[in-house]
């Protein structure tokens, strides 16, 4: 078991891109980074901080490979590091001045000390690399935000229930300081980078900090690591600033895929078409034009990366162990060893299977799914996920094989029952689709928190009205999620209310950007109400989150049409042909044909139909 390494990871990364074409970049503390590379700059790996001692008289030698750059470098990001035994309570208290009252026997003190020393010491780190020599880019990775506030948010104010009044008294303002010392950090930061820097600040995912934190308690320590995603909001932070960034200018849903392109195109070089996001472009002053080569891991030449004898698959080198145990020439690993390499081996592939389903390619994850159902049948996740992959593909035949062994596992999940009454549905077996959700209404339908799931059957079997009624249901439980909301705007729209649709669409809209089927639901109920223009960026940013899209493809090529804007319907129509249907299903009575239909004889615009 270790971390994932520079010399495991399969793509290159955005400073081996840089370094094939010649531009100087500095890269500090990105994950996968260790040892450090031979890229055209300096490289501080993911492994700064290893090996720090507990006691501070200790010596701390610096982890062979963690830093590369101009000599002299690494000697000096080593006496910047900052020691967790450095920061005793005394220098907490500078920090955060309750912490004197922090009893005795609290591990808490010690926890911030450490994050506190590694935020500290990757930032001396990056100060040491941008000013070690010139450079065309530099990237620094923080990661104490986030660790931070798994460990501290729950203090915060307003109090949780699981929350003492200690807690609150003594760390409530940790999370607020952490934000202003980052704060204060990235402006030495950018003192340093000098002012004629563009600069793109960015975080994954955002953070809960108020009513939607959860409550983890009474679980281990295993479940616990599972249940911690729960406090990672989806929206984060993107900031562009600087010379050759519009200043002001509103980005419609940008997504982590967007980051490597957006890059590549401020830095003047192609884009990979292997790469799954786009160029933020309208985020360009002067605009970028935008250049493409096939893949950044097919160009030829010196790309900083490590030589060959250095490459390793970590499984593989796993298979060679376990070869020299069955000749004889080593002991044997042992039985929990062999089950945690076996454990990592599975997830690893049920990653890539994730991986592929999320990016629009279900089909491929189908087979590796399979094969981990046969390896570990017990595993739920296993084969809900194939049960979703399966339909996801189109095979609703094999969707419901997969449900029928997940419900034999797990009865009565919701997702399942779901998942039951689309694949019936999918195979033409209306009736049995209606029964099954009646079923599910009978057994589960009534519950408050499966308003959502019962609006999602309803509309599977295209019973609008009902649909309309359990959204409702959900939207007033929970009325900060964007399911509900879409629920409804899909329902309204079917039923010809497109007002009322468009409305339910924005409020989905104000609560996630990134779900594409938003700006597909708005982009029709506005073409269906004669809101054309709208309509079309609508559609647009539908494409823009998801290129392979068919039904908002169809859409915007027979709206672009009408308002006679020829190219973009030539350029719609191509998405179209090419993309496979994404509506899951569902009956759209309200489509692009319909649409067109409903405009055929009428001068004007839809919103003198009905």
């Amino acid at each position: 078991m270790r971390v994932s390494a520079s010399t495991s990871r399969r793509t290159r990364a955005l400073w081996n891109i840089l370094t094939l074409r010649g531009l100087r970049v500095h890269a500090v503390g990105w994950y996968a980074s260790h040892p450090a590379e031979p890229i055209s700059g300096a490289c501080v790996s993911n492994l700064l901080m290893e090996g720090a001692p507990a006691s501070p008289d200790e010596p701390w030698p610096m982890l062979e490979g963690t830093v590369h750059g101009p000599e002299g470098l690494a000697a000096r990001v080593a006496a910047a590091r900052v020691r967790p035994t450095s920061i005793d309570r005394s220098a907490l208290r500078t920090f955060l001045p309750t912490v004197a009252q922090a009893p005795r026997g609290d591990d808490r003190p010690a926890t911030l000390a450490k994050e506190l020393a590694r935020m500290r010491s990757l930032h001396q780190a990056a100060l040491e690399a941008v000013r070690s020599s010139a450079w065309d880019c530099a990237m620094v990775f923080h990661d104490t935000i986030d660790t931070i506030g798994h460990h501290f948010m729950g203090c915060r104010p307003p109090r949780m229930p699981n929350a003492t009044a200690a807690d609150l008294r003594v760390w409530g303002e940790v999370m607020d300081r952490t934000y202003c010392e980052h704060d204060r950090l990235l402006g030495e930061l950018l003192e340093a980078a000098g002012p004629g820097t563009s600069v793109m600040l960015l975080s994954d995912h955002g953070f809960h900090s108020g009513a939607e934190r959860p409550v983890i308690a009474d679980v281990t320590k295993e479940e616990r690591a599972a249940l911690e995603s729960r406090w990672h909001r989806a929206l984060g932070v993107l900031v562009l600033s600087g010379p050759g960034f519009k200043a002001g200018a509103q980005v419609p849903a940008p997504t982590l895929l967007d980051i490597a392109p957006t890059a590549l195109a401020a830095l003047g070089l192609p884009i990979g078409r292997d790469m799954g996001g786009r160029v933020i472009a309208e985020a360009f002053e002067p605009a970028v034009a935008i250049s493409t080569v096939e893949s950044w891991d097919l160009e030829p030449g010196n790309a900083g990366e490590h030589p060959p004898e250095m490459r390793q698959d970590p499984f593989e080198a796993a298979d060679a162990l376990r070869q020299l145990v069955d000749l004889g020439y080593m002991a044997d690993l042992g039985d929990d060893q062999k089950r945690l390499v076996e454990l990592t081996r599975r997830e690893s592939r049920f990653n890539e299977a994730v991986v592929l389903m999320t990016t629009g390619r279900p089909a491929l994850a189908v087979p590796i799914l399979s094969s981990l159902v046969a390896e570990c049948p017990a595993e739920v996740r296993y084969r809900s996920s194939l049960a979703h992959a399966s339909f996801a593909s189109g095979d609703h035949a094999g969707c419901l094989d997969a449900v029928k062994a997940w419900e034999e596992m797990a009865p009565g999940s919701a997702d399942a029952a779901v998942l039951r009454v689309a694949a019936l549905a999918g195979l033409g077996r209306i009736d049995d689709a209606g029964r099954a959700l009646a079923e599910f209404e009978s057994s589960q339908g009534s519950r408050p928190e499966h308003a959502r799931t019962s609006a999602e059957l309803c509309a599977r079997l295209g019973r609008w009205q009902e649909s309309l009624a359990h959204a409702k249901r959900a939207i007033a439980r929970e009325p900060g999620l964007p399911e509900g909301h879409l629920a409804a705007a899909r329902a309204a729209l079917e039923l010809g209310d497109f007002e009322s649709a468009a409305e339910h669409a924005l409020d989905a809209a104000e609560r996630s950007m990134v779900i594409p089927e938003v700006h597909f639901v708005l982009g029709a109920a506005l073409a269906w109400g004669g809101e054309l223009e709208h309509a079309a960026r609508s559609l647009d940013v539908a494409l823009t989150l998801s290129s392979g899209y068919r039904e908002a493809a169809e859409f915007a090529a027979a709206v672009a049409e009408v308002r006679g804007d020829a190219p973009a319907a030539a350029s719609a129509s191509g998405r179209a042909a090419s993309s496979a249907p994404m509506h899951g299903g569902r009956p759209t009575v309200r489509d692009a044909a319909a649409w067109r239909a409903a405009l055929s004889g009428v001068n004007g615009v839809p919103g003198c139909l009905e």
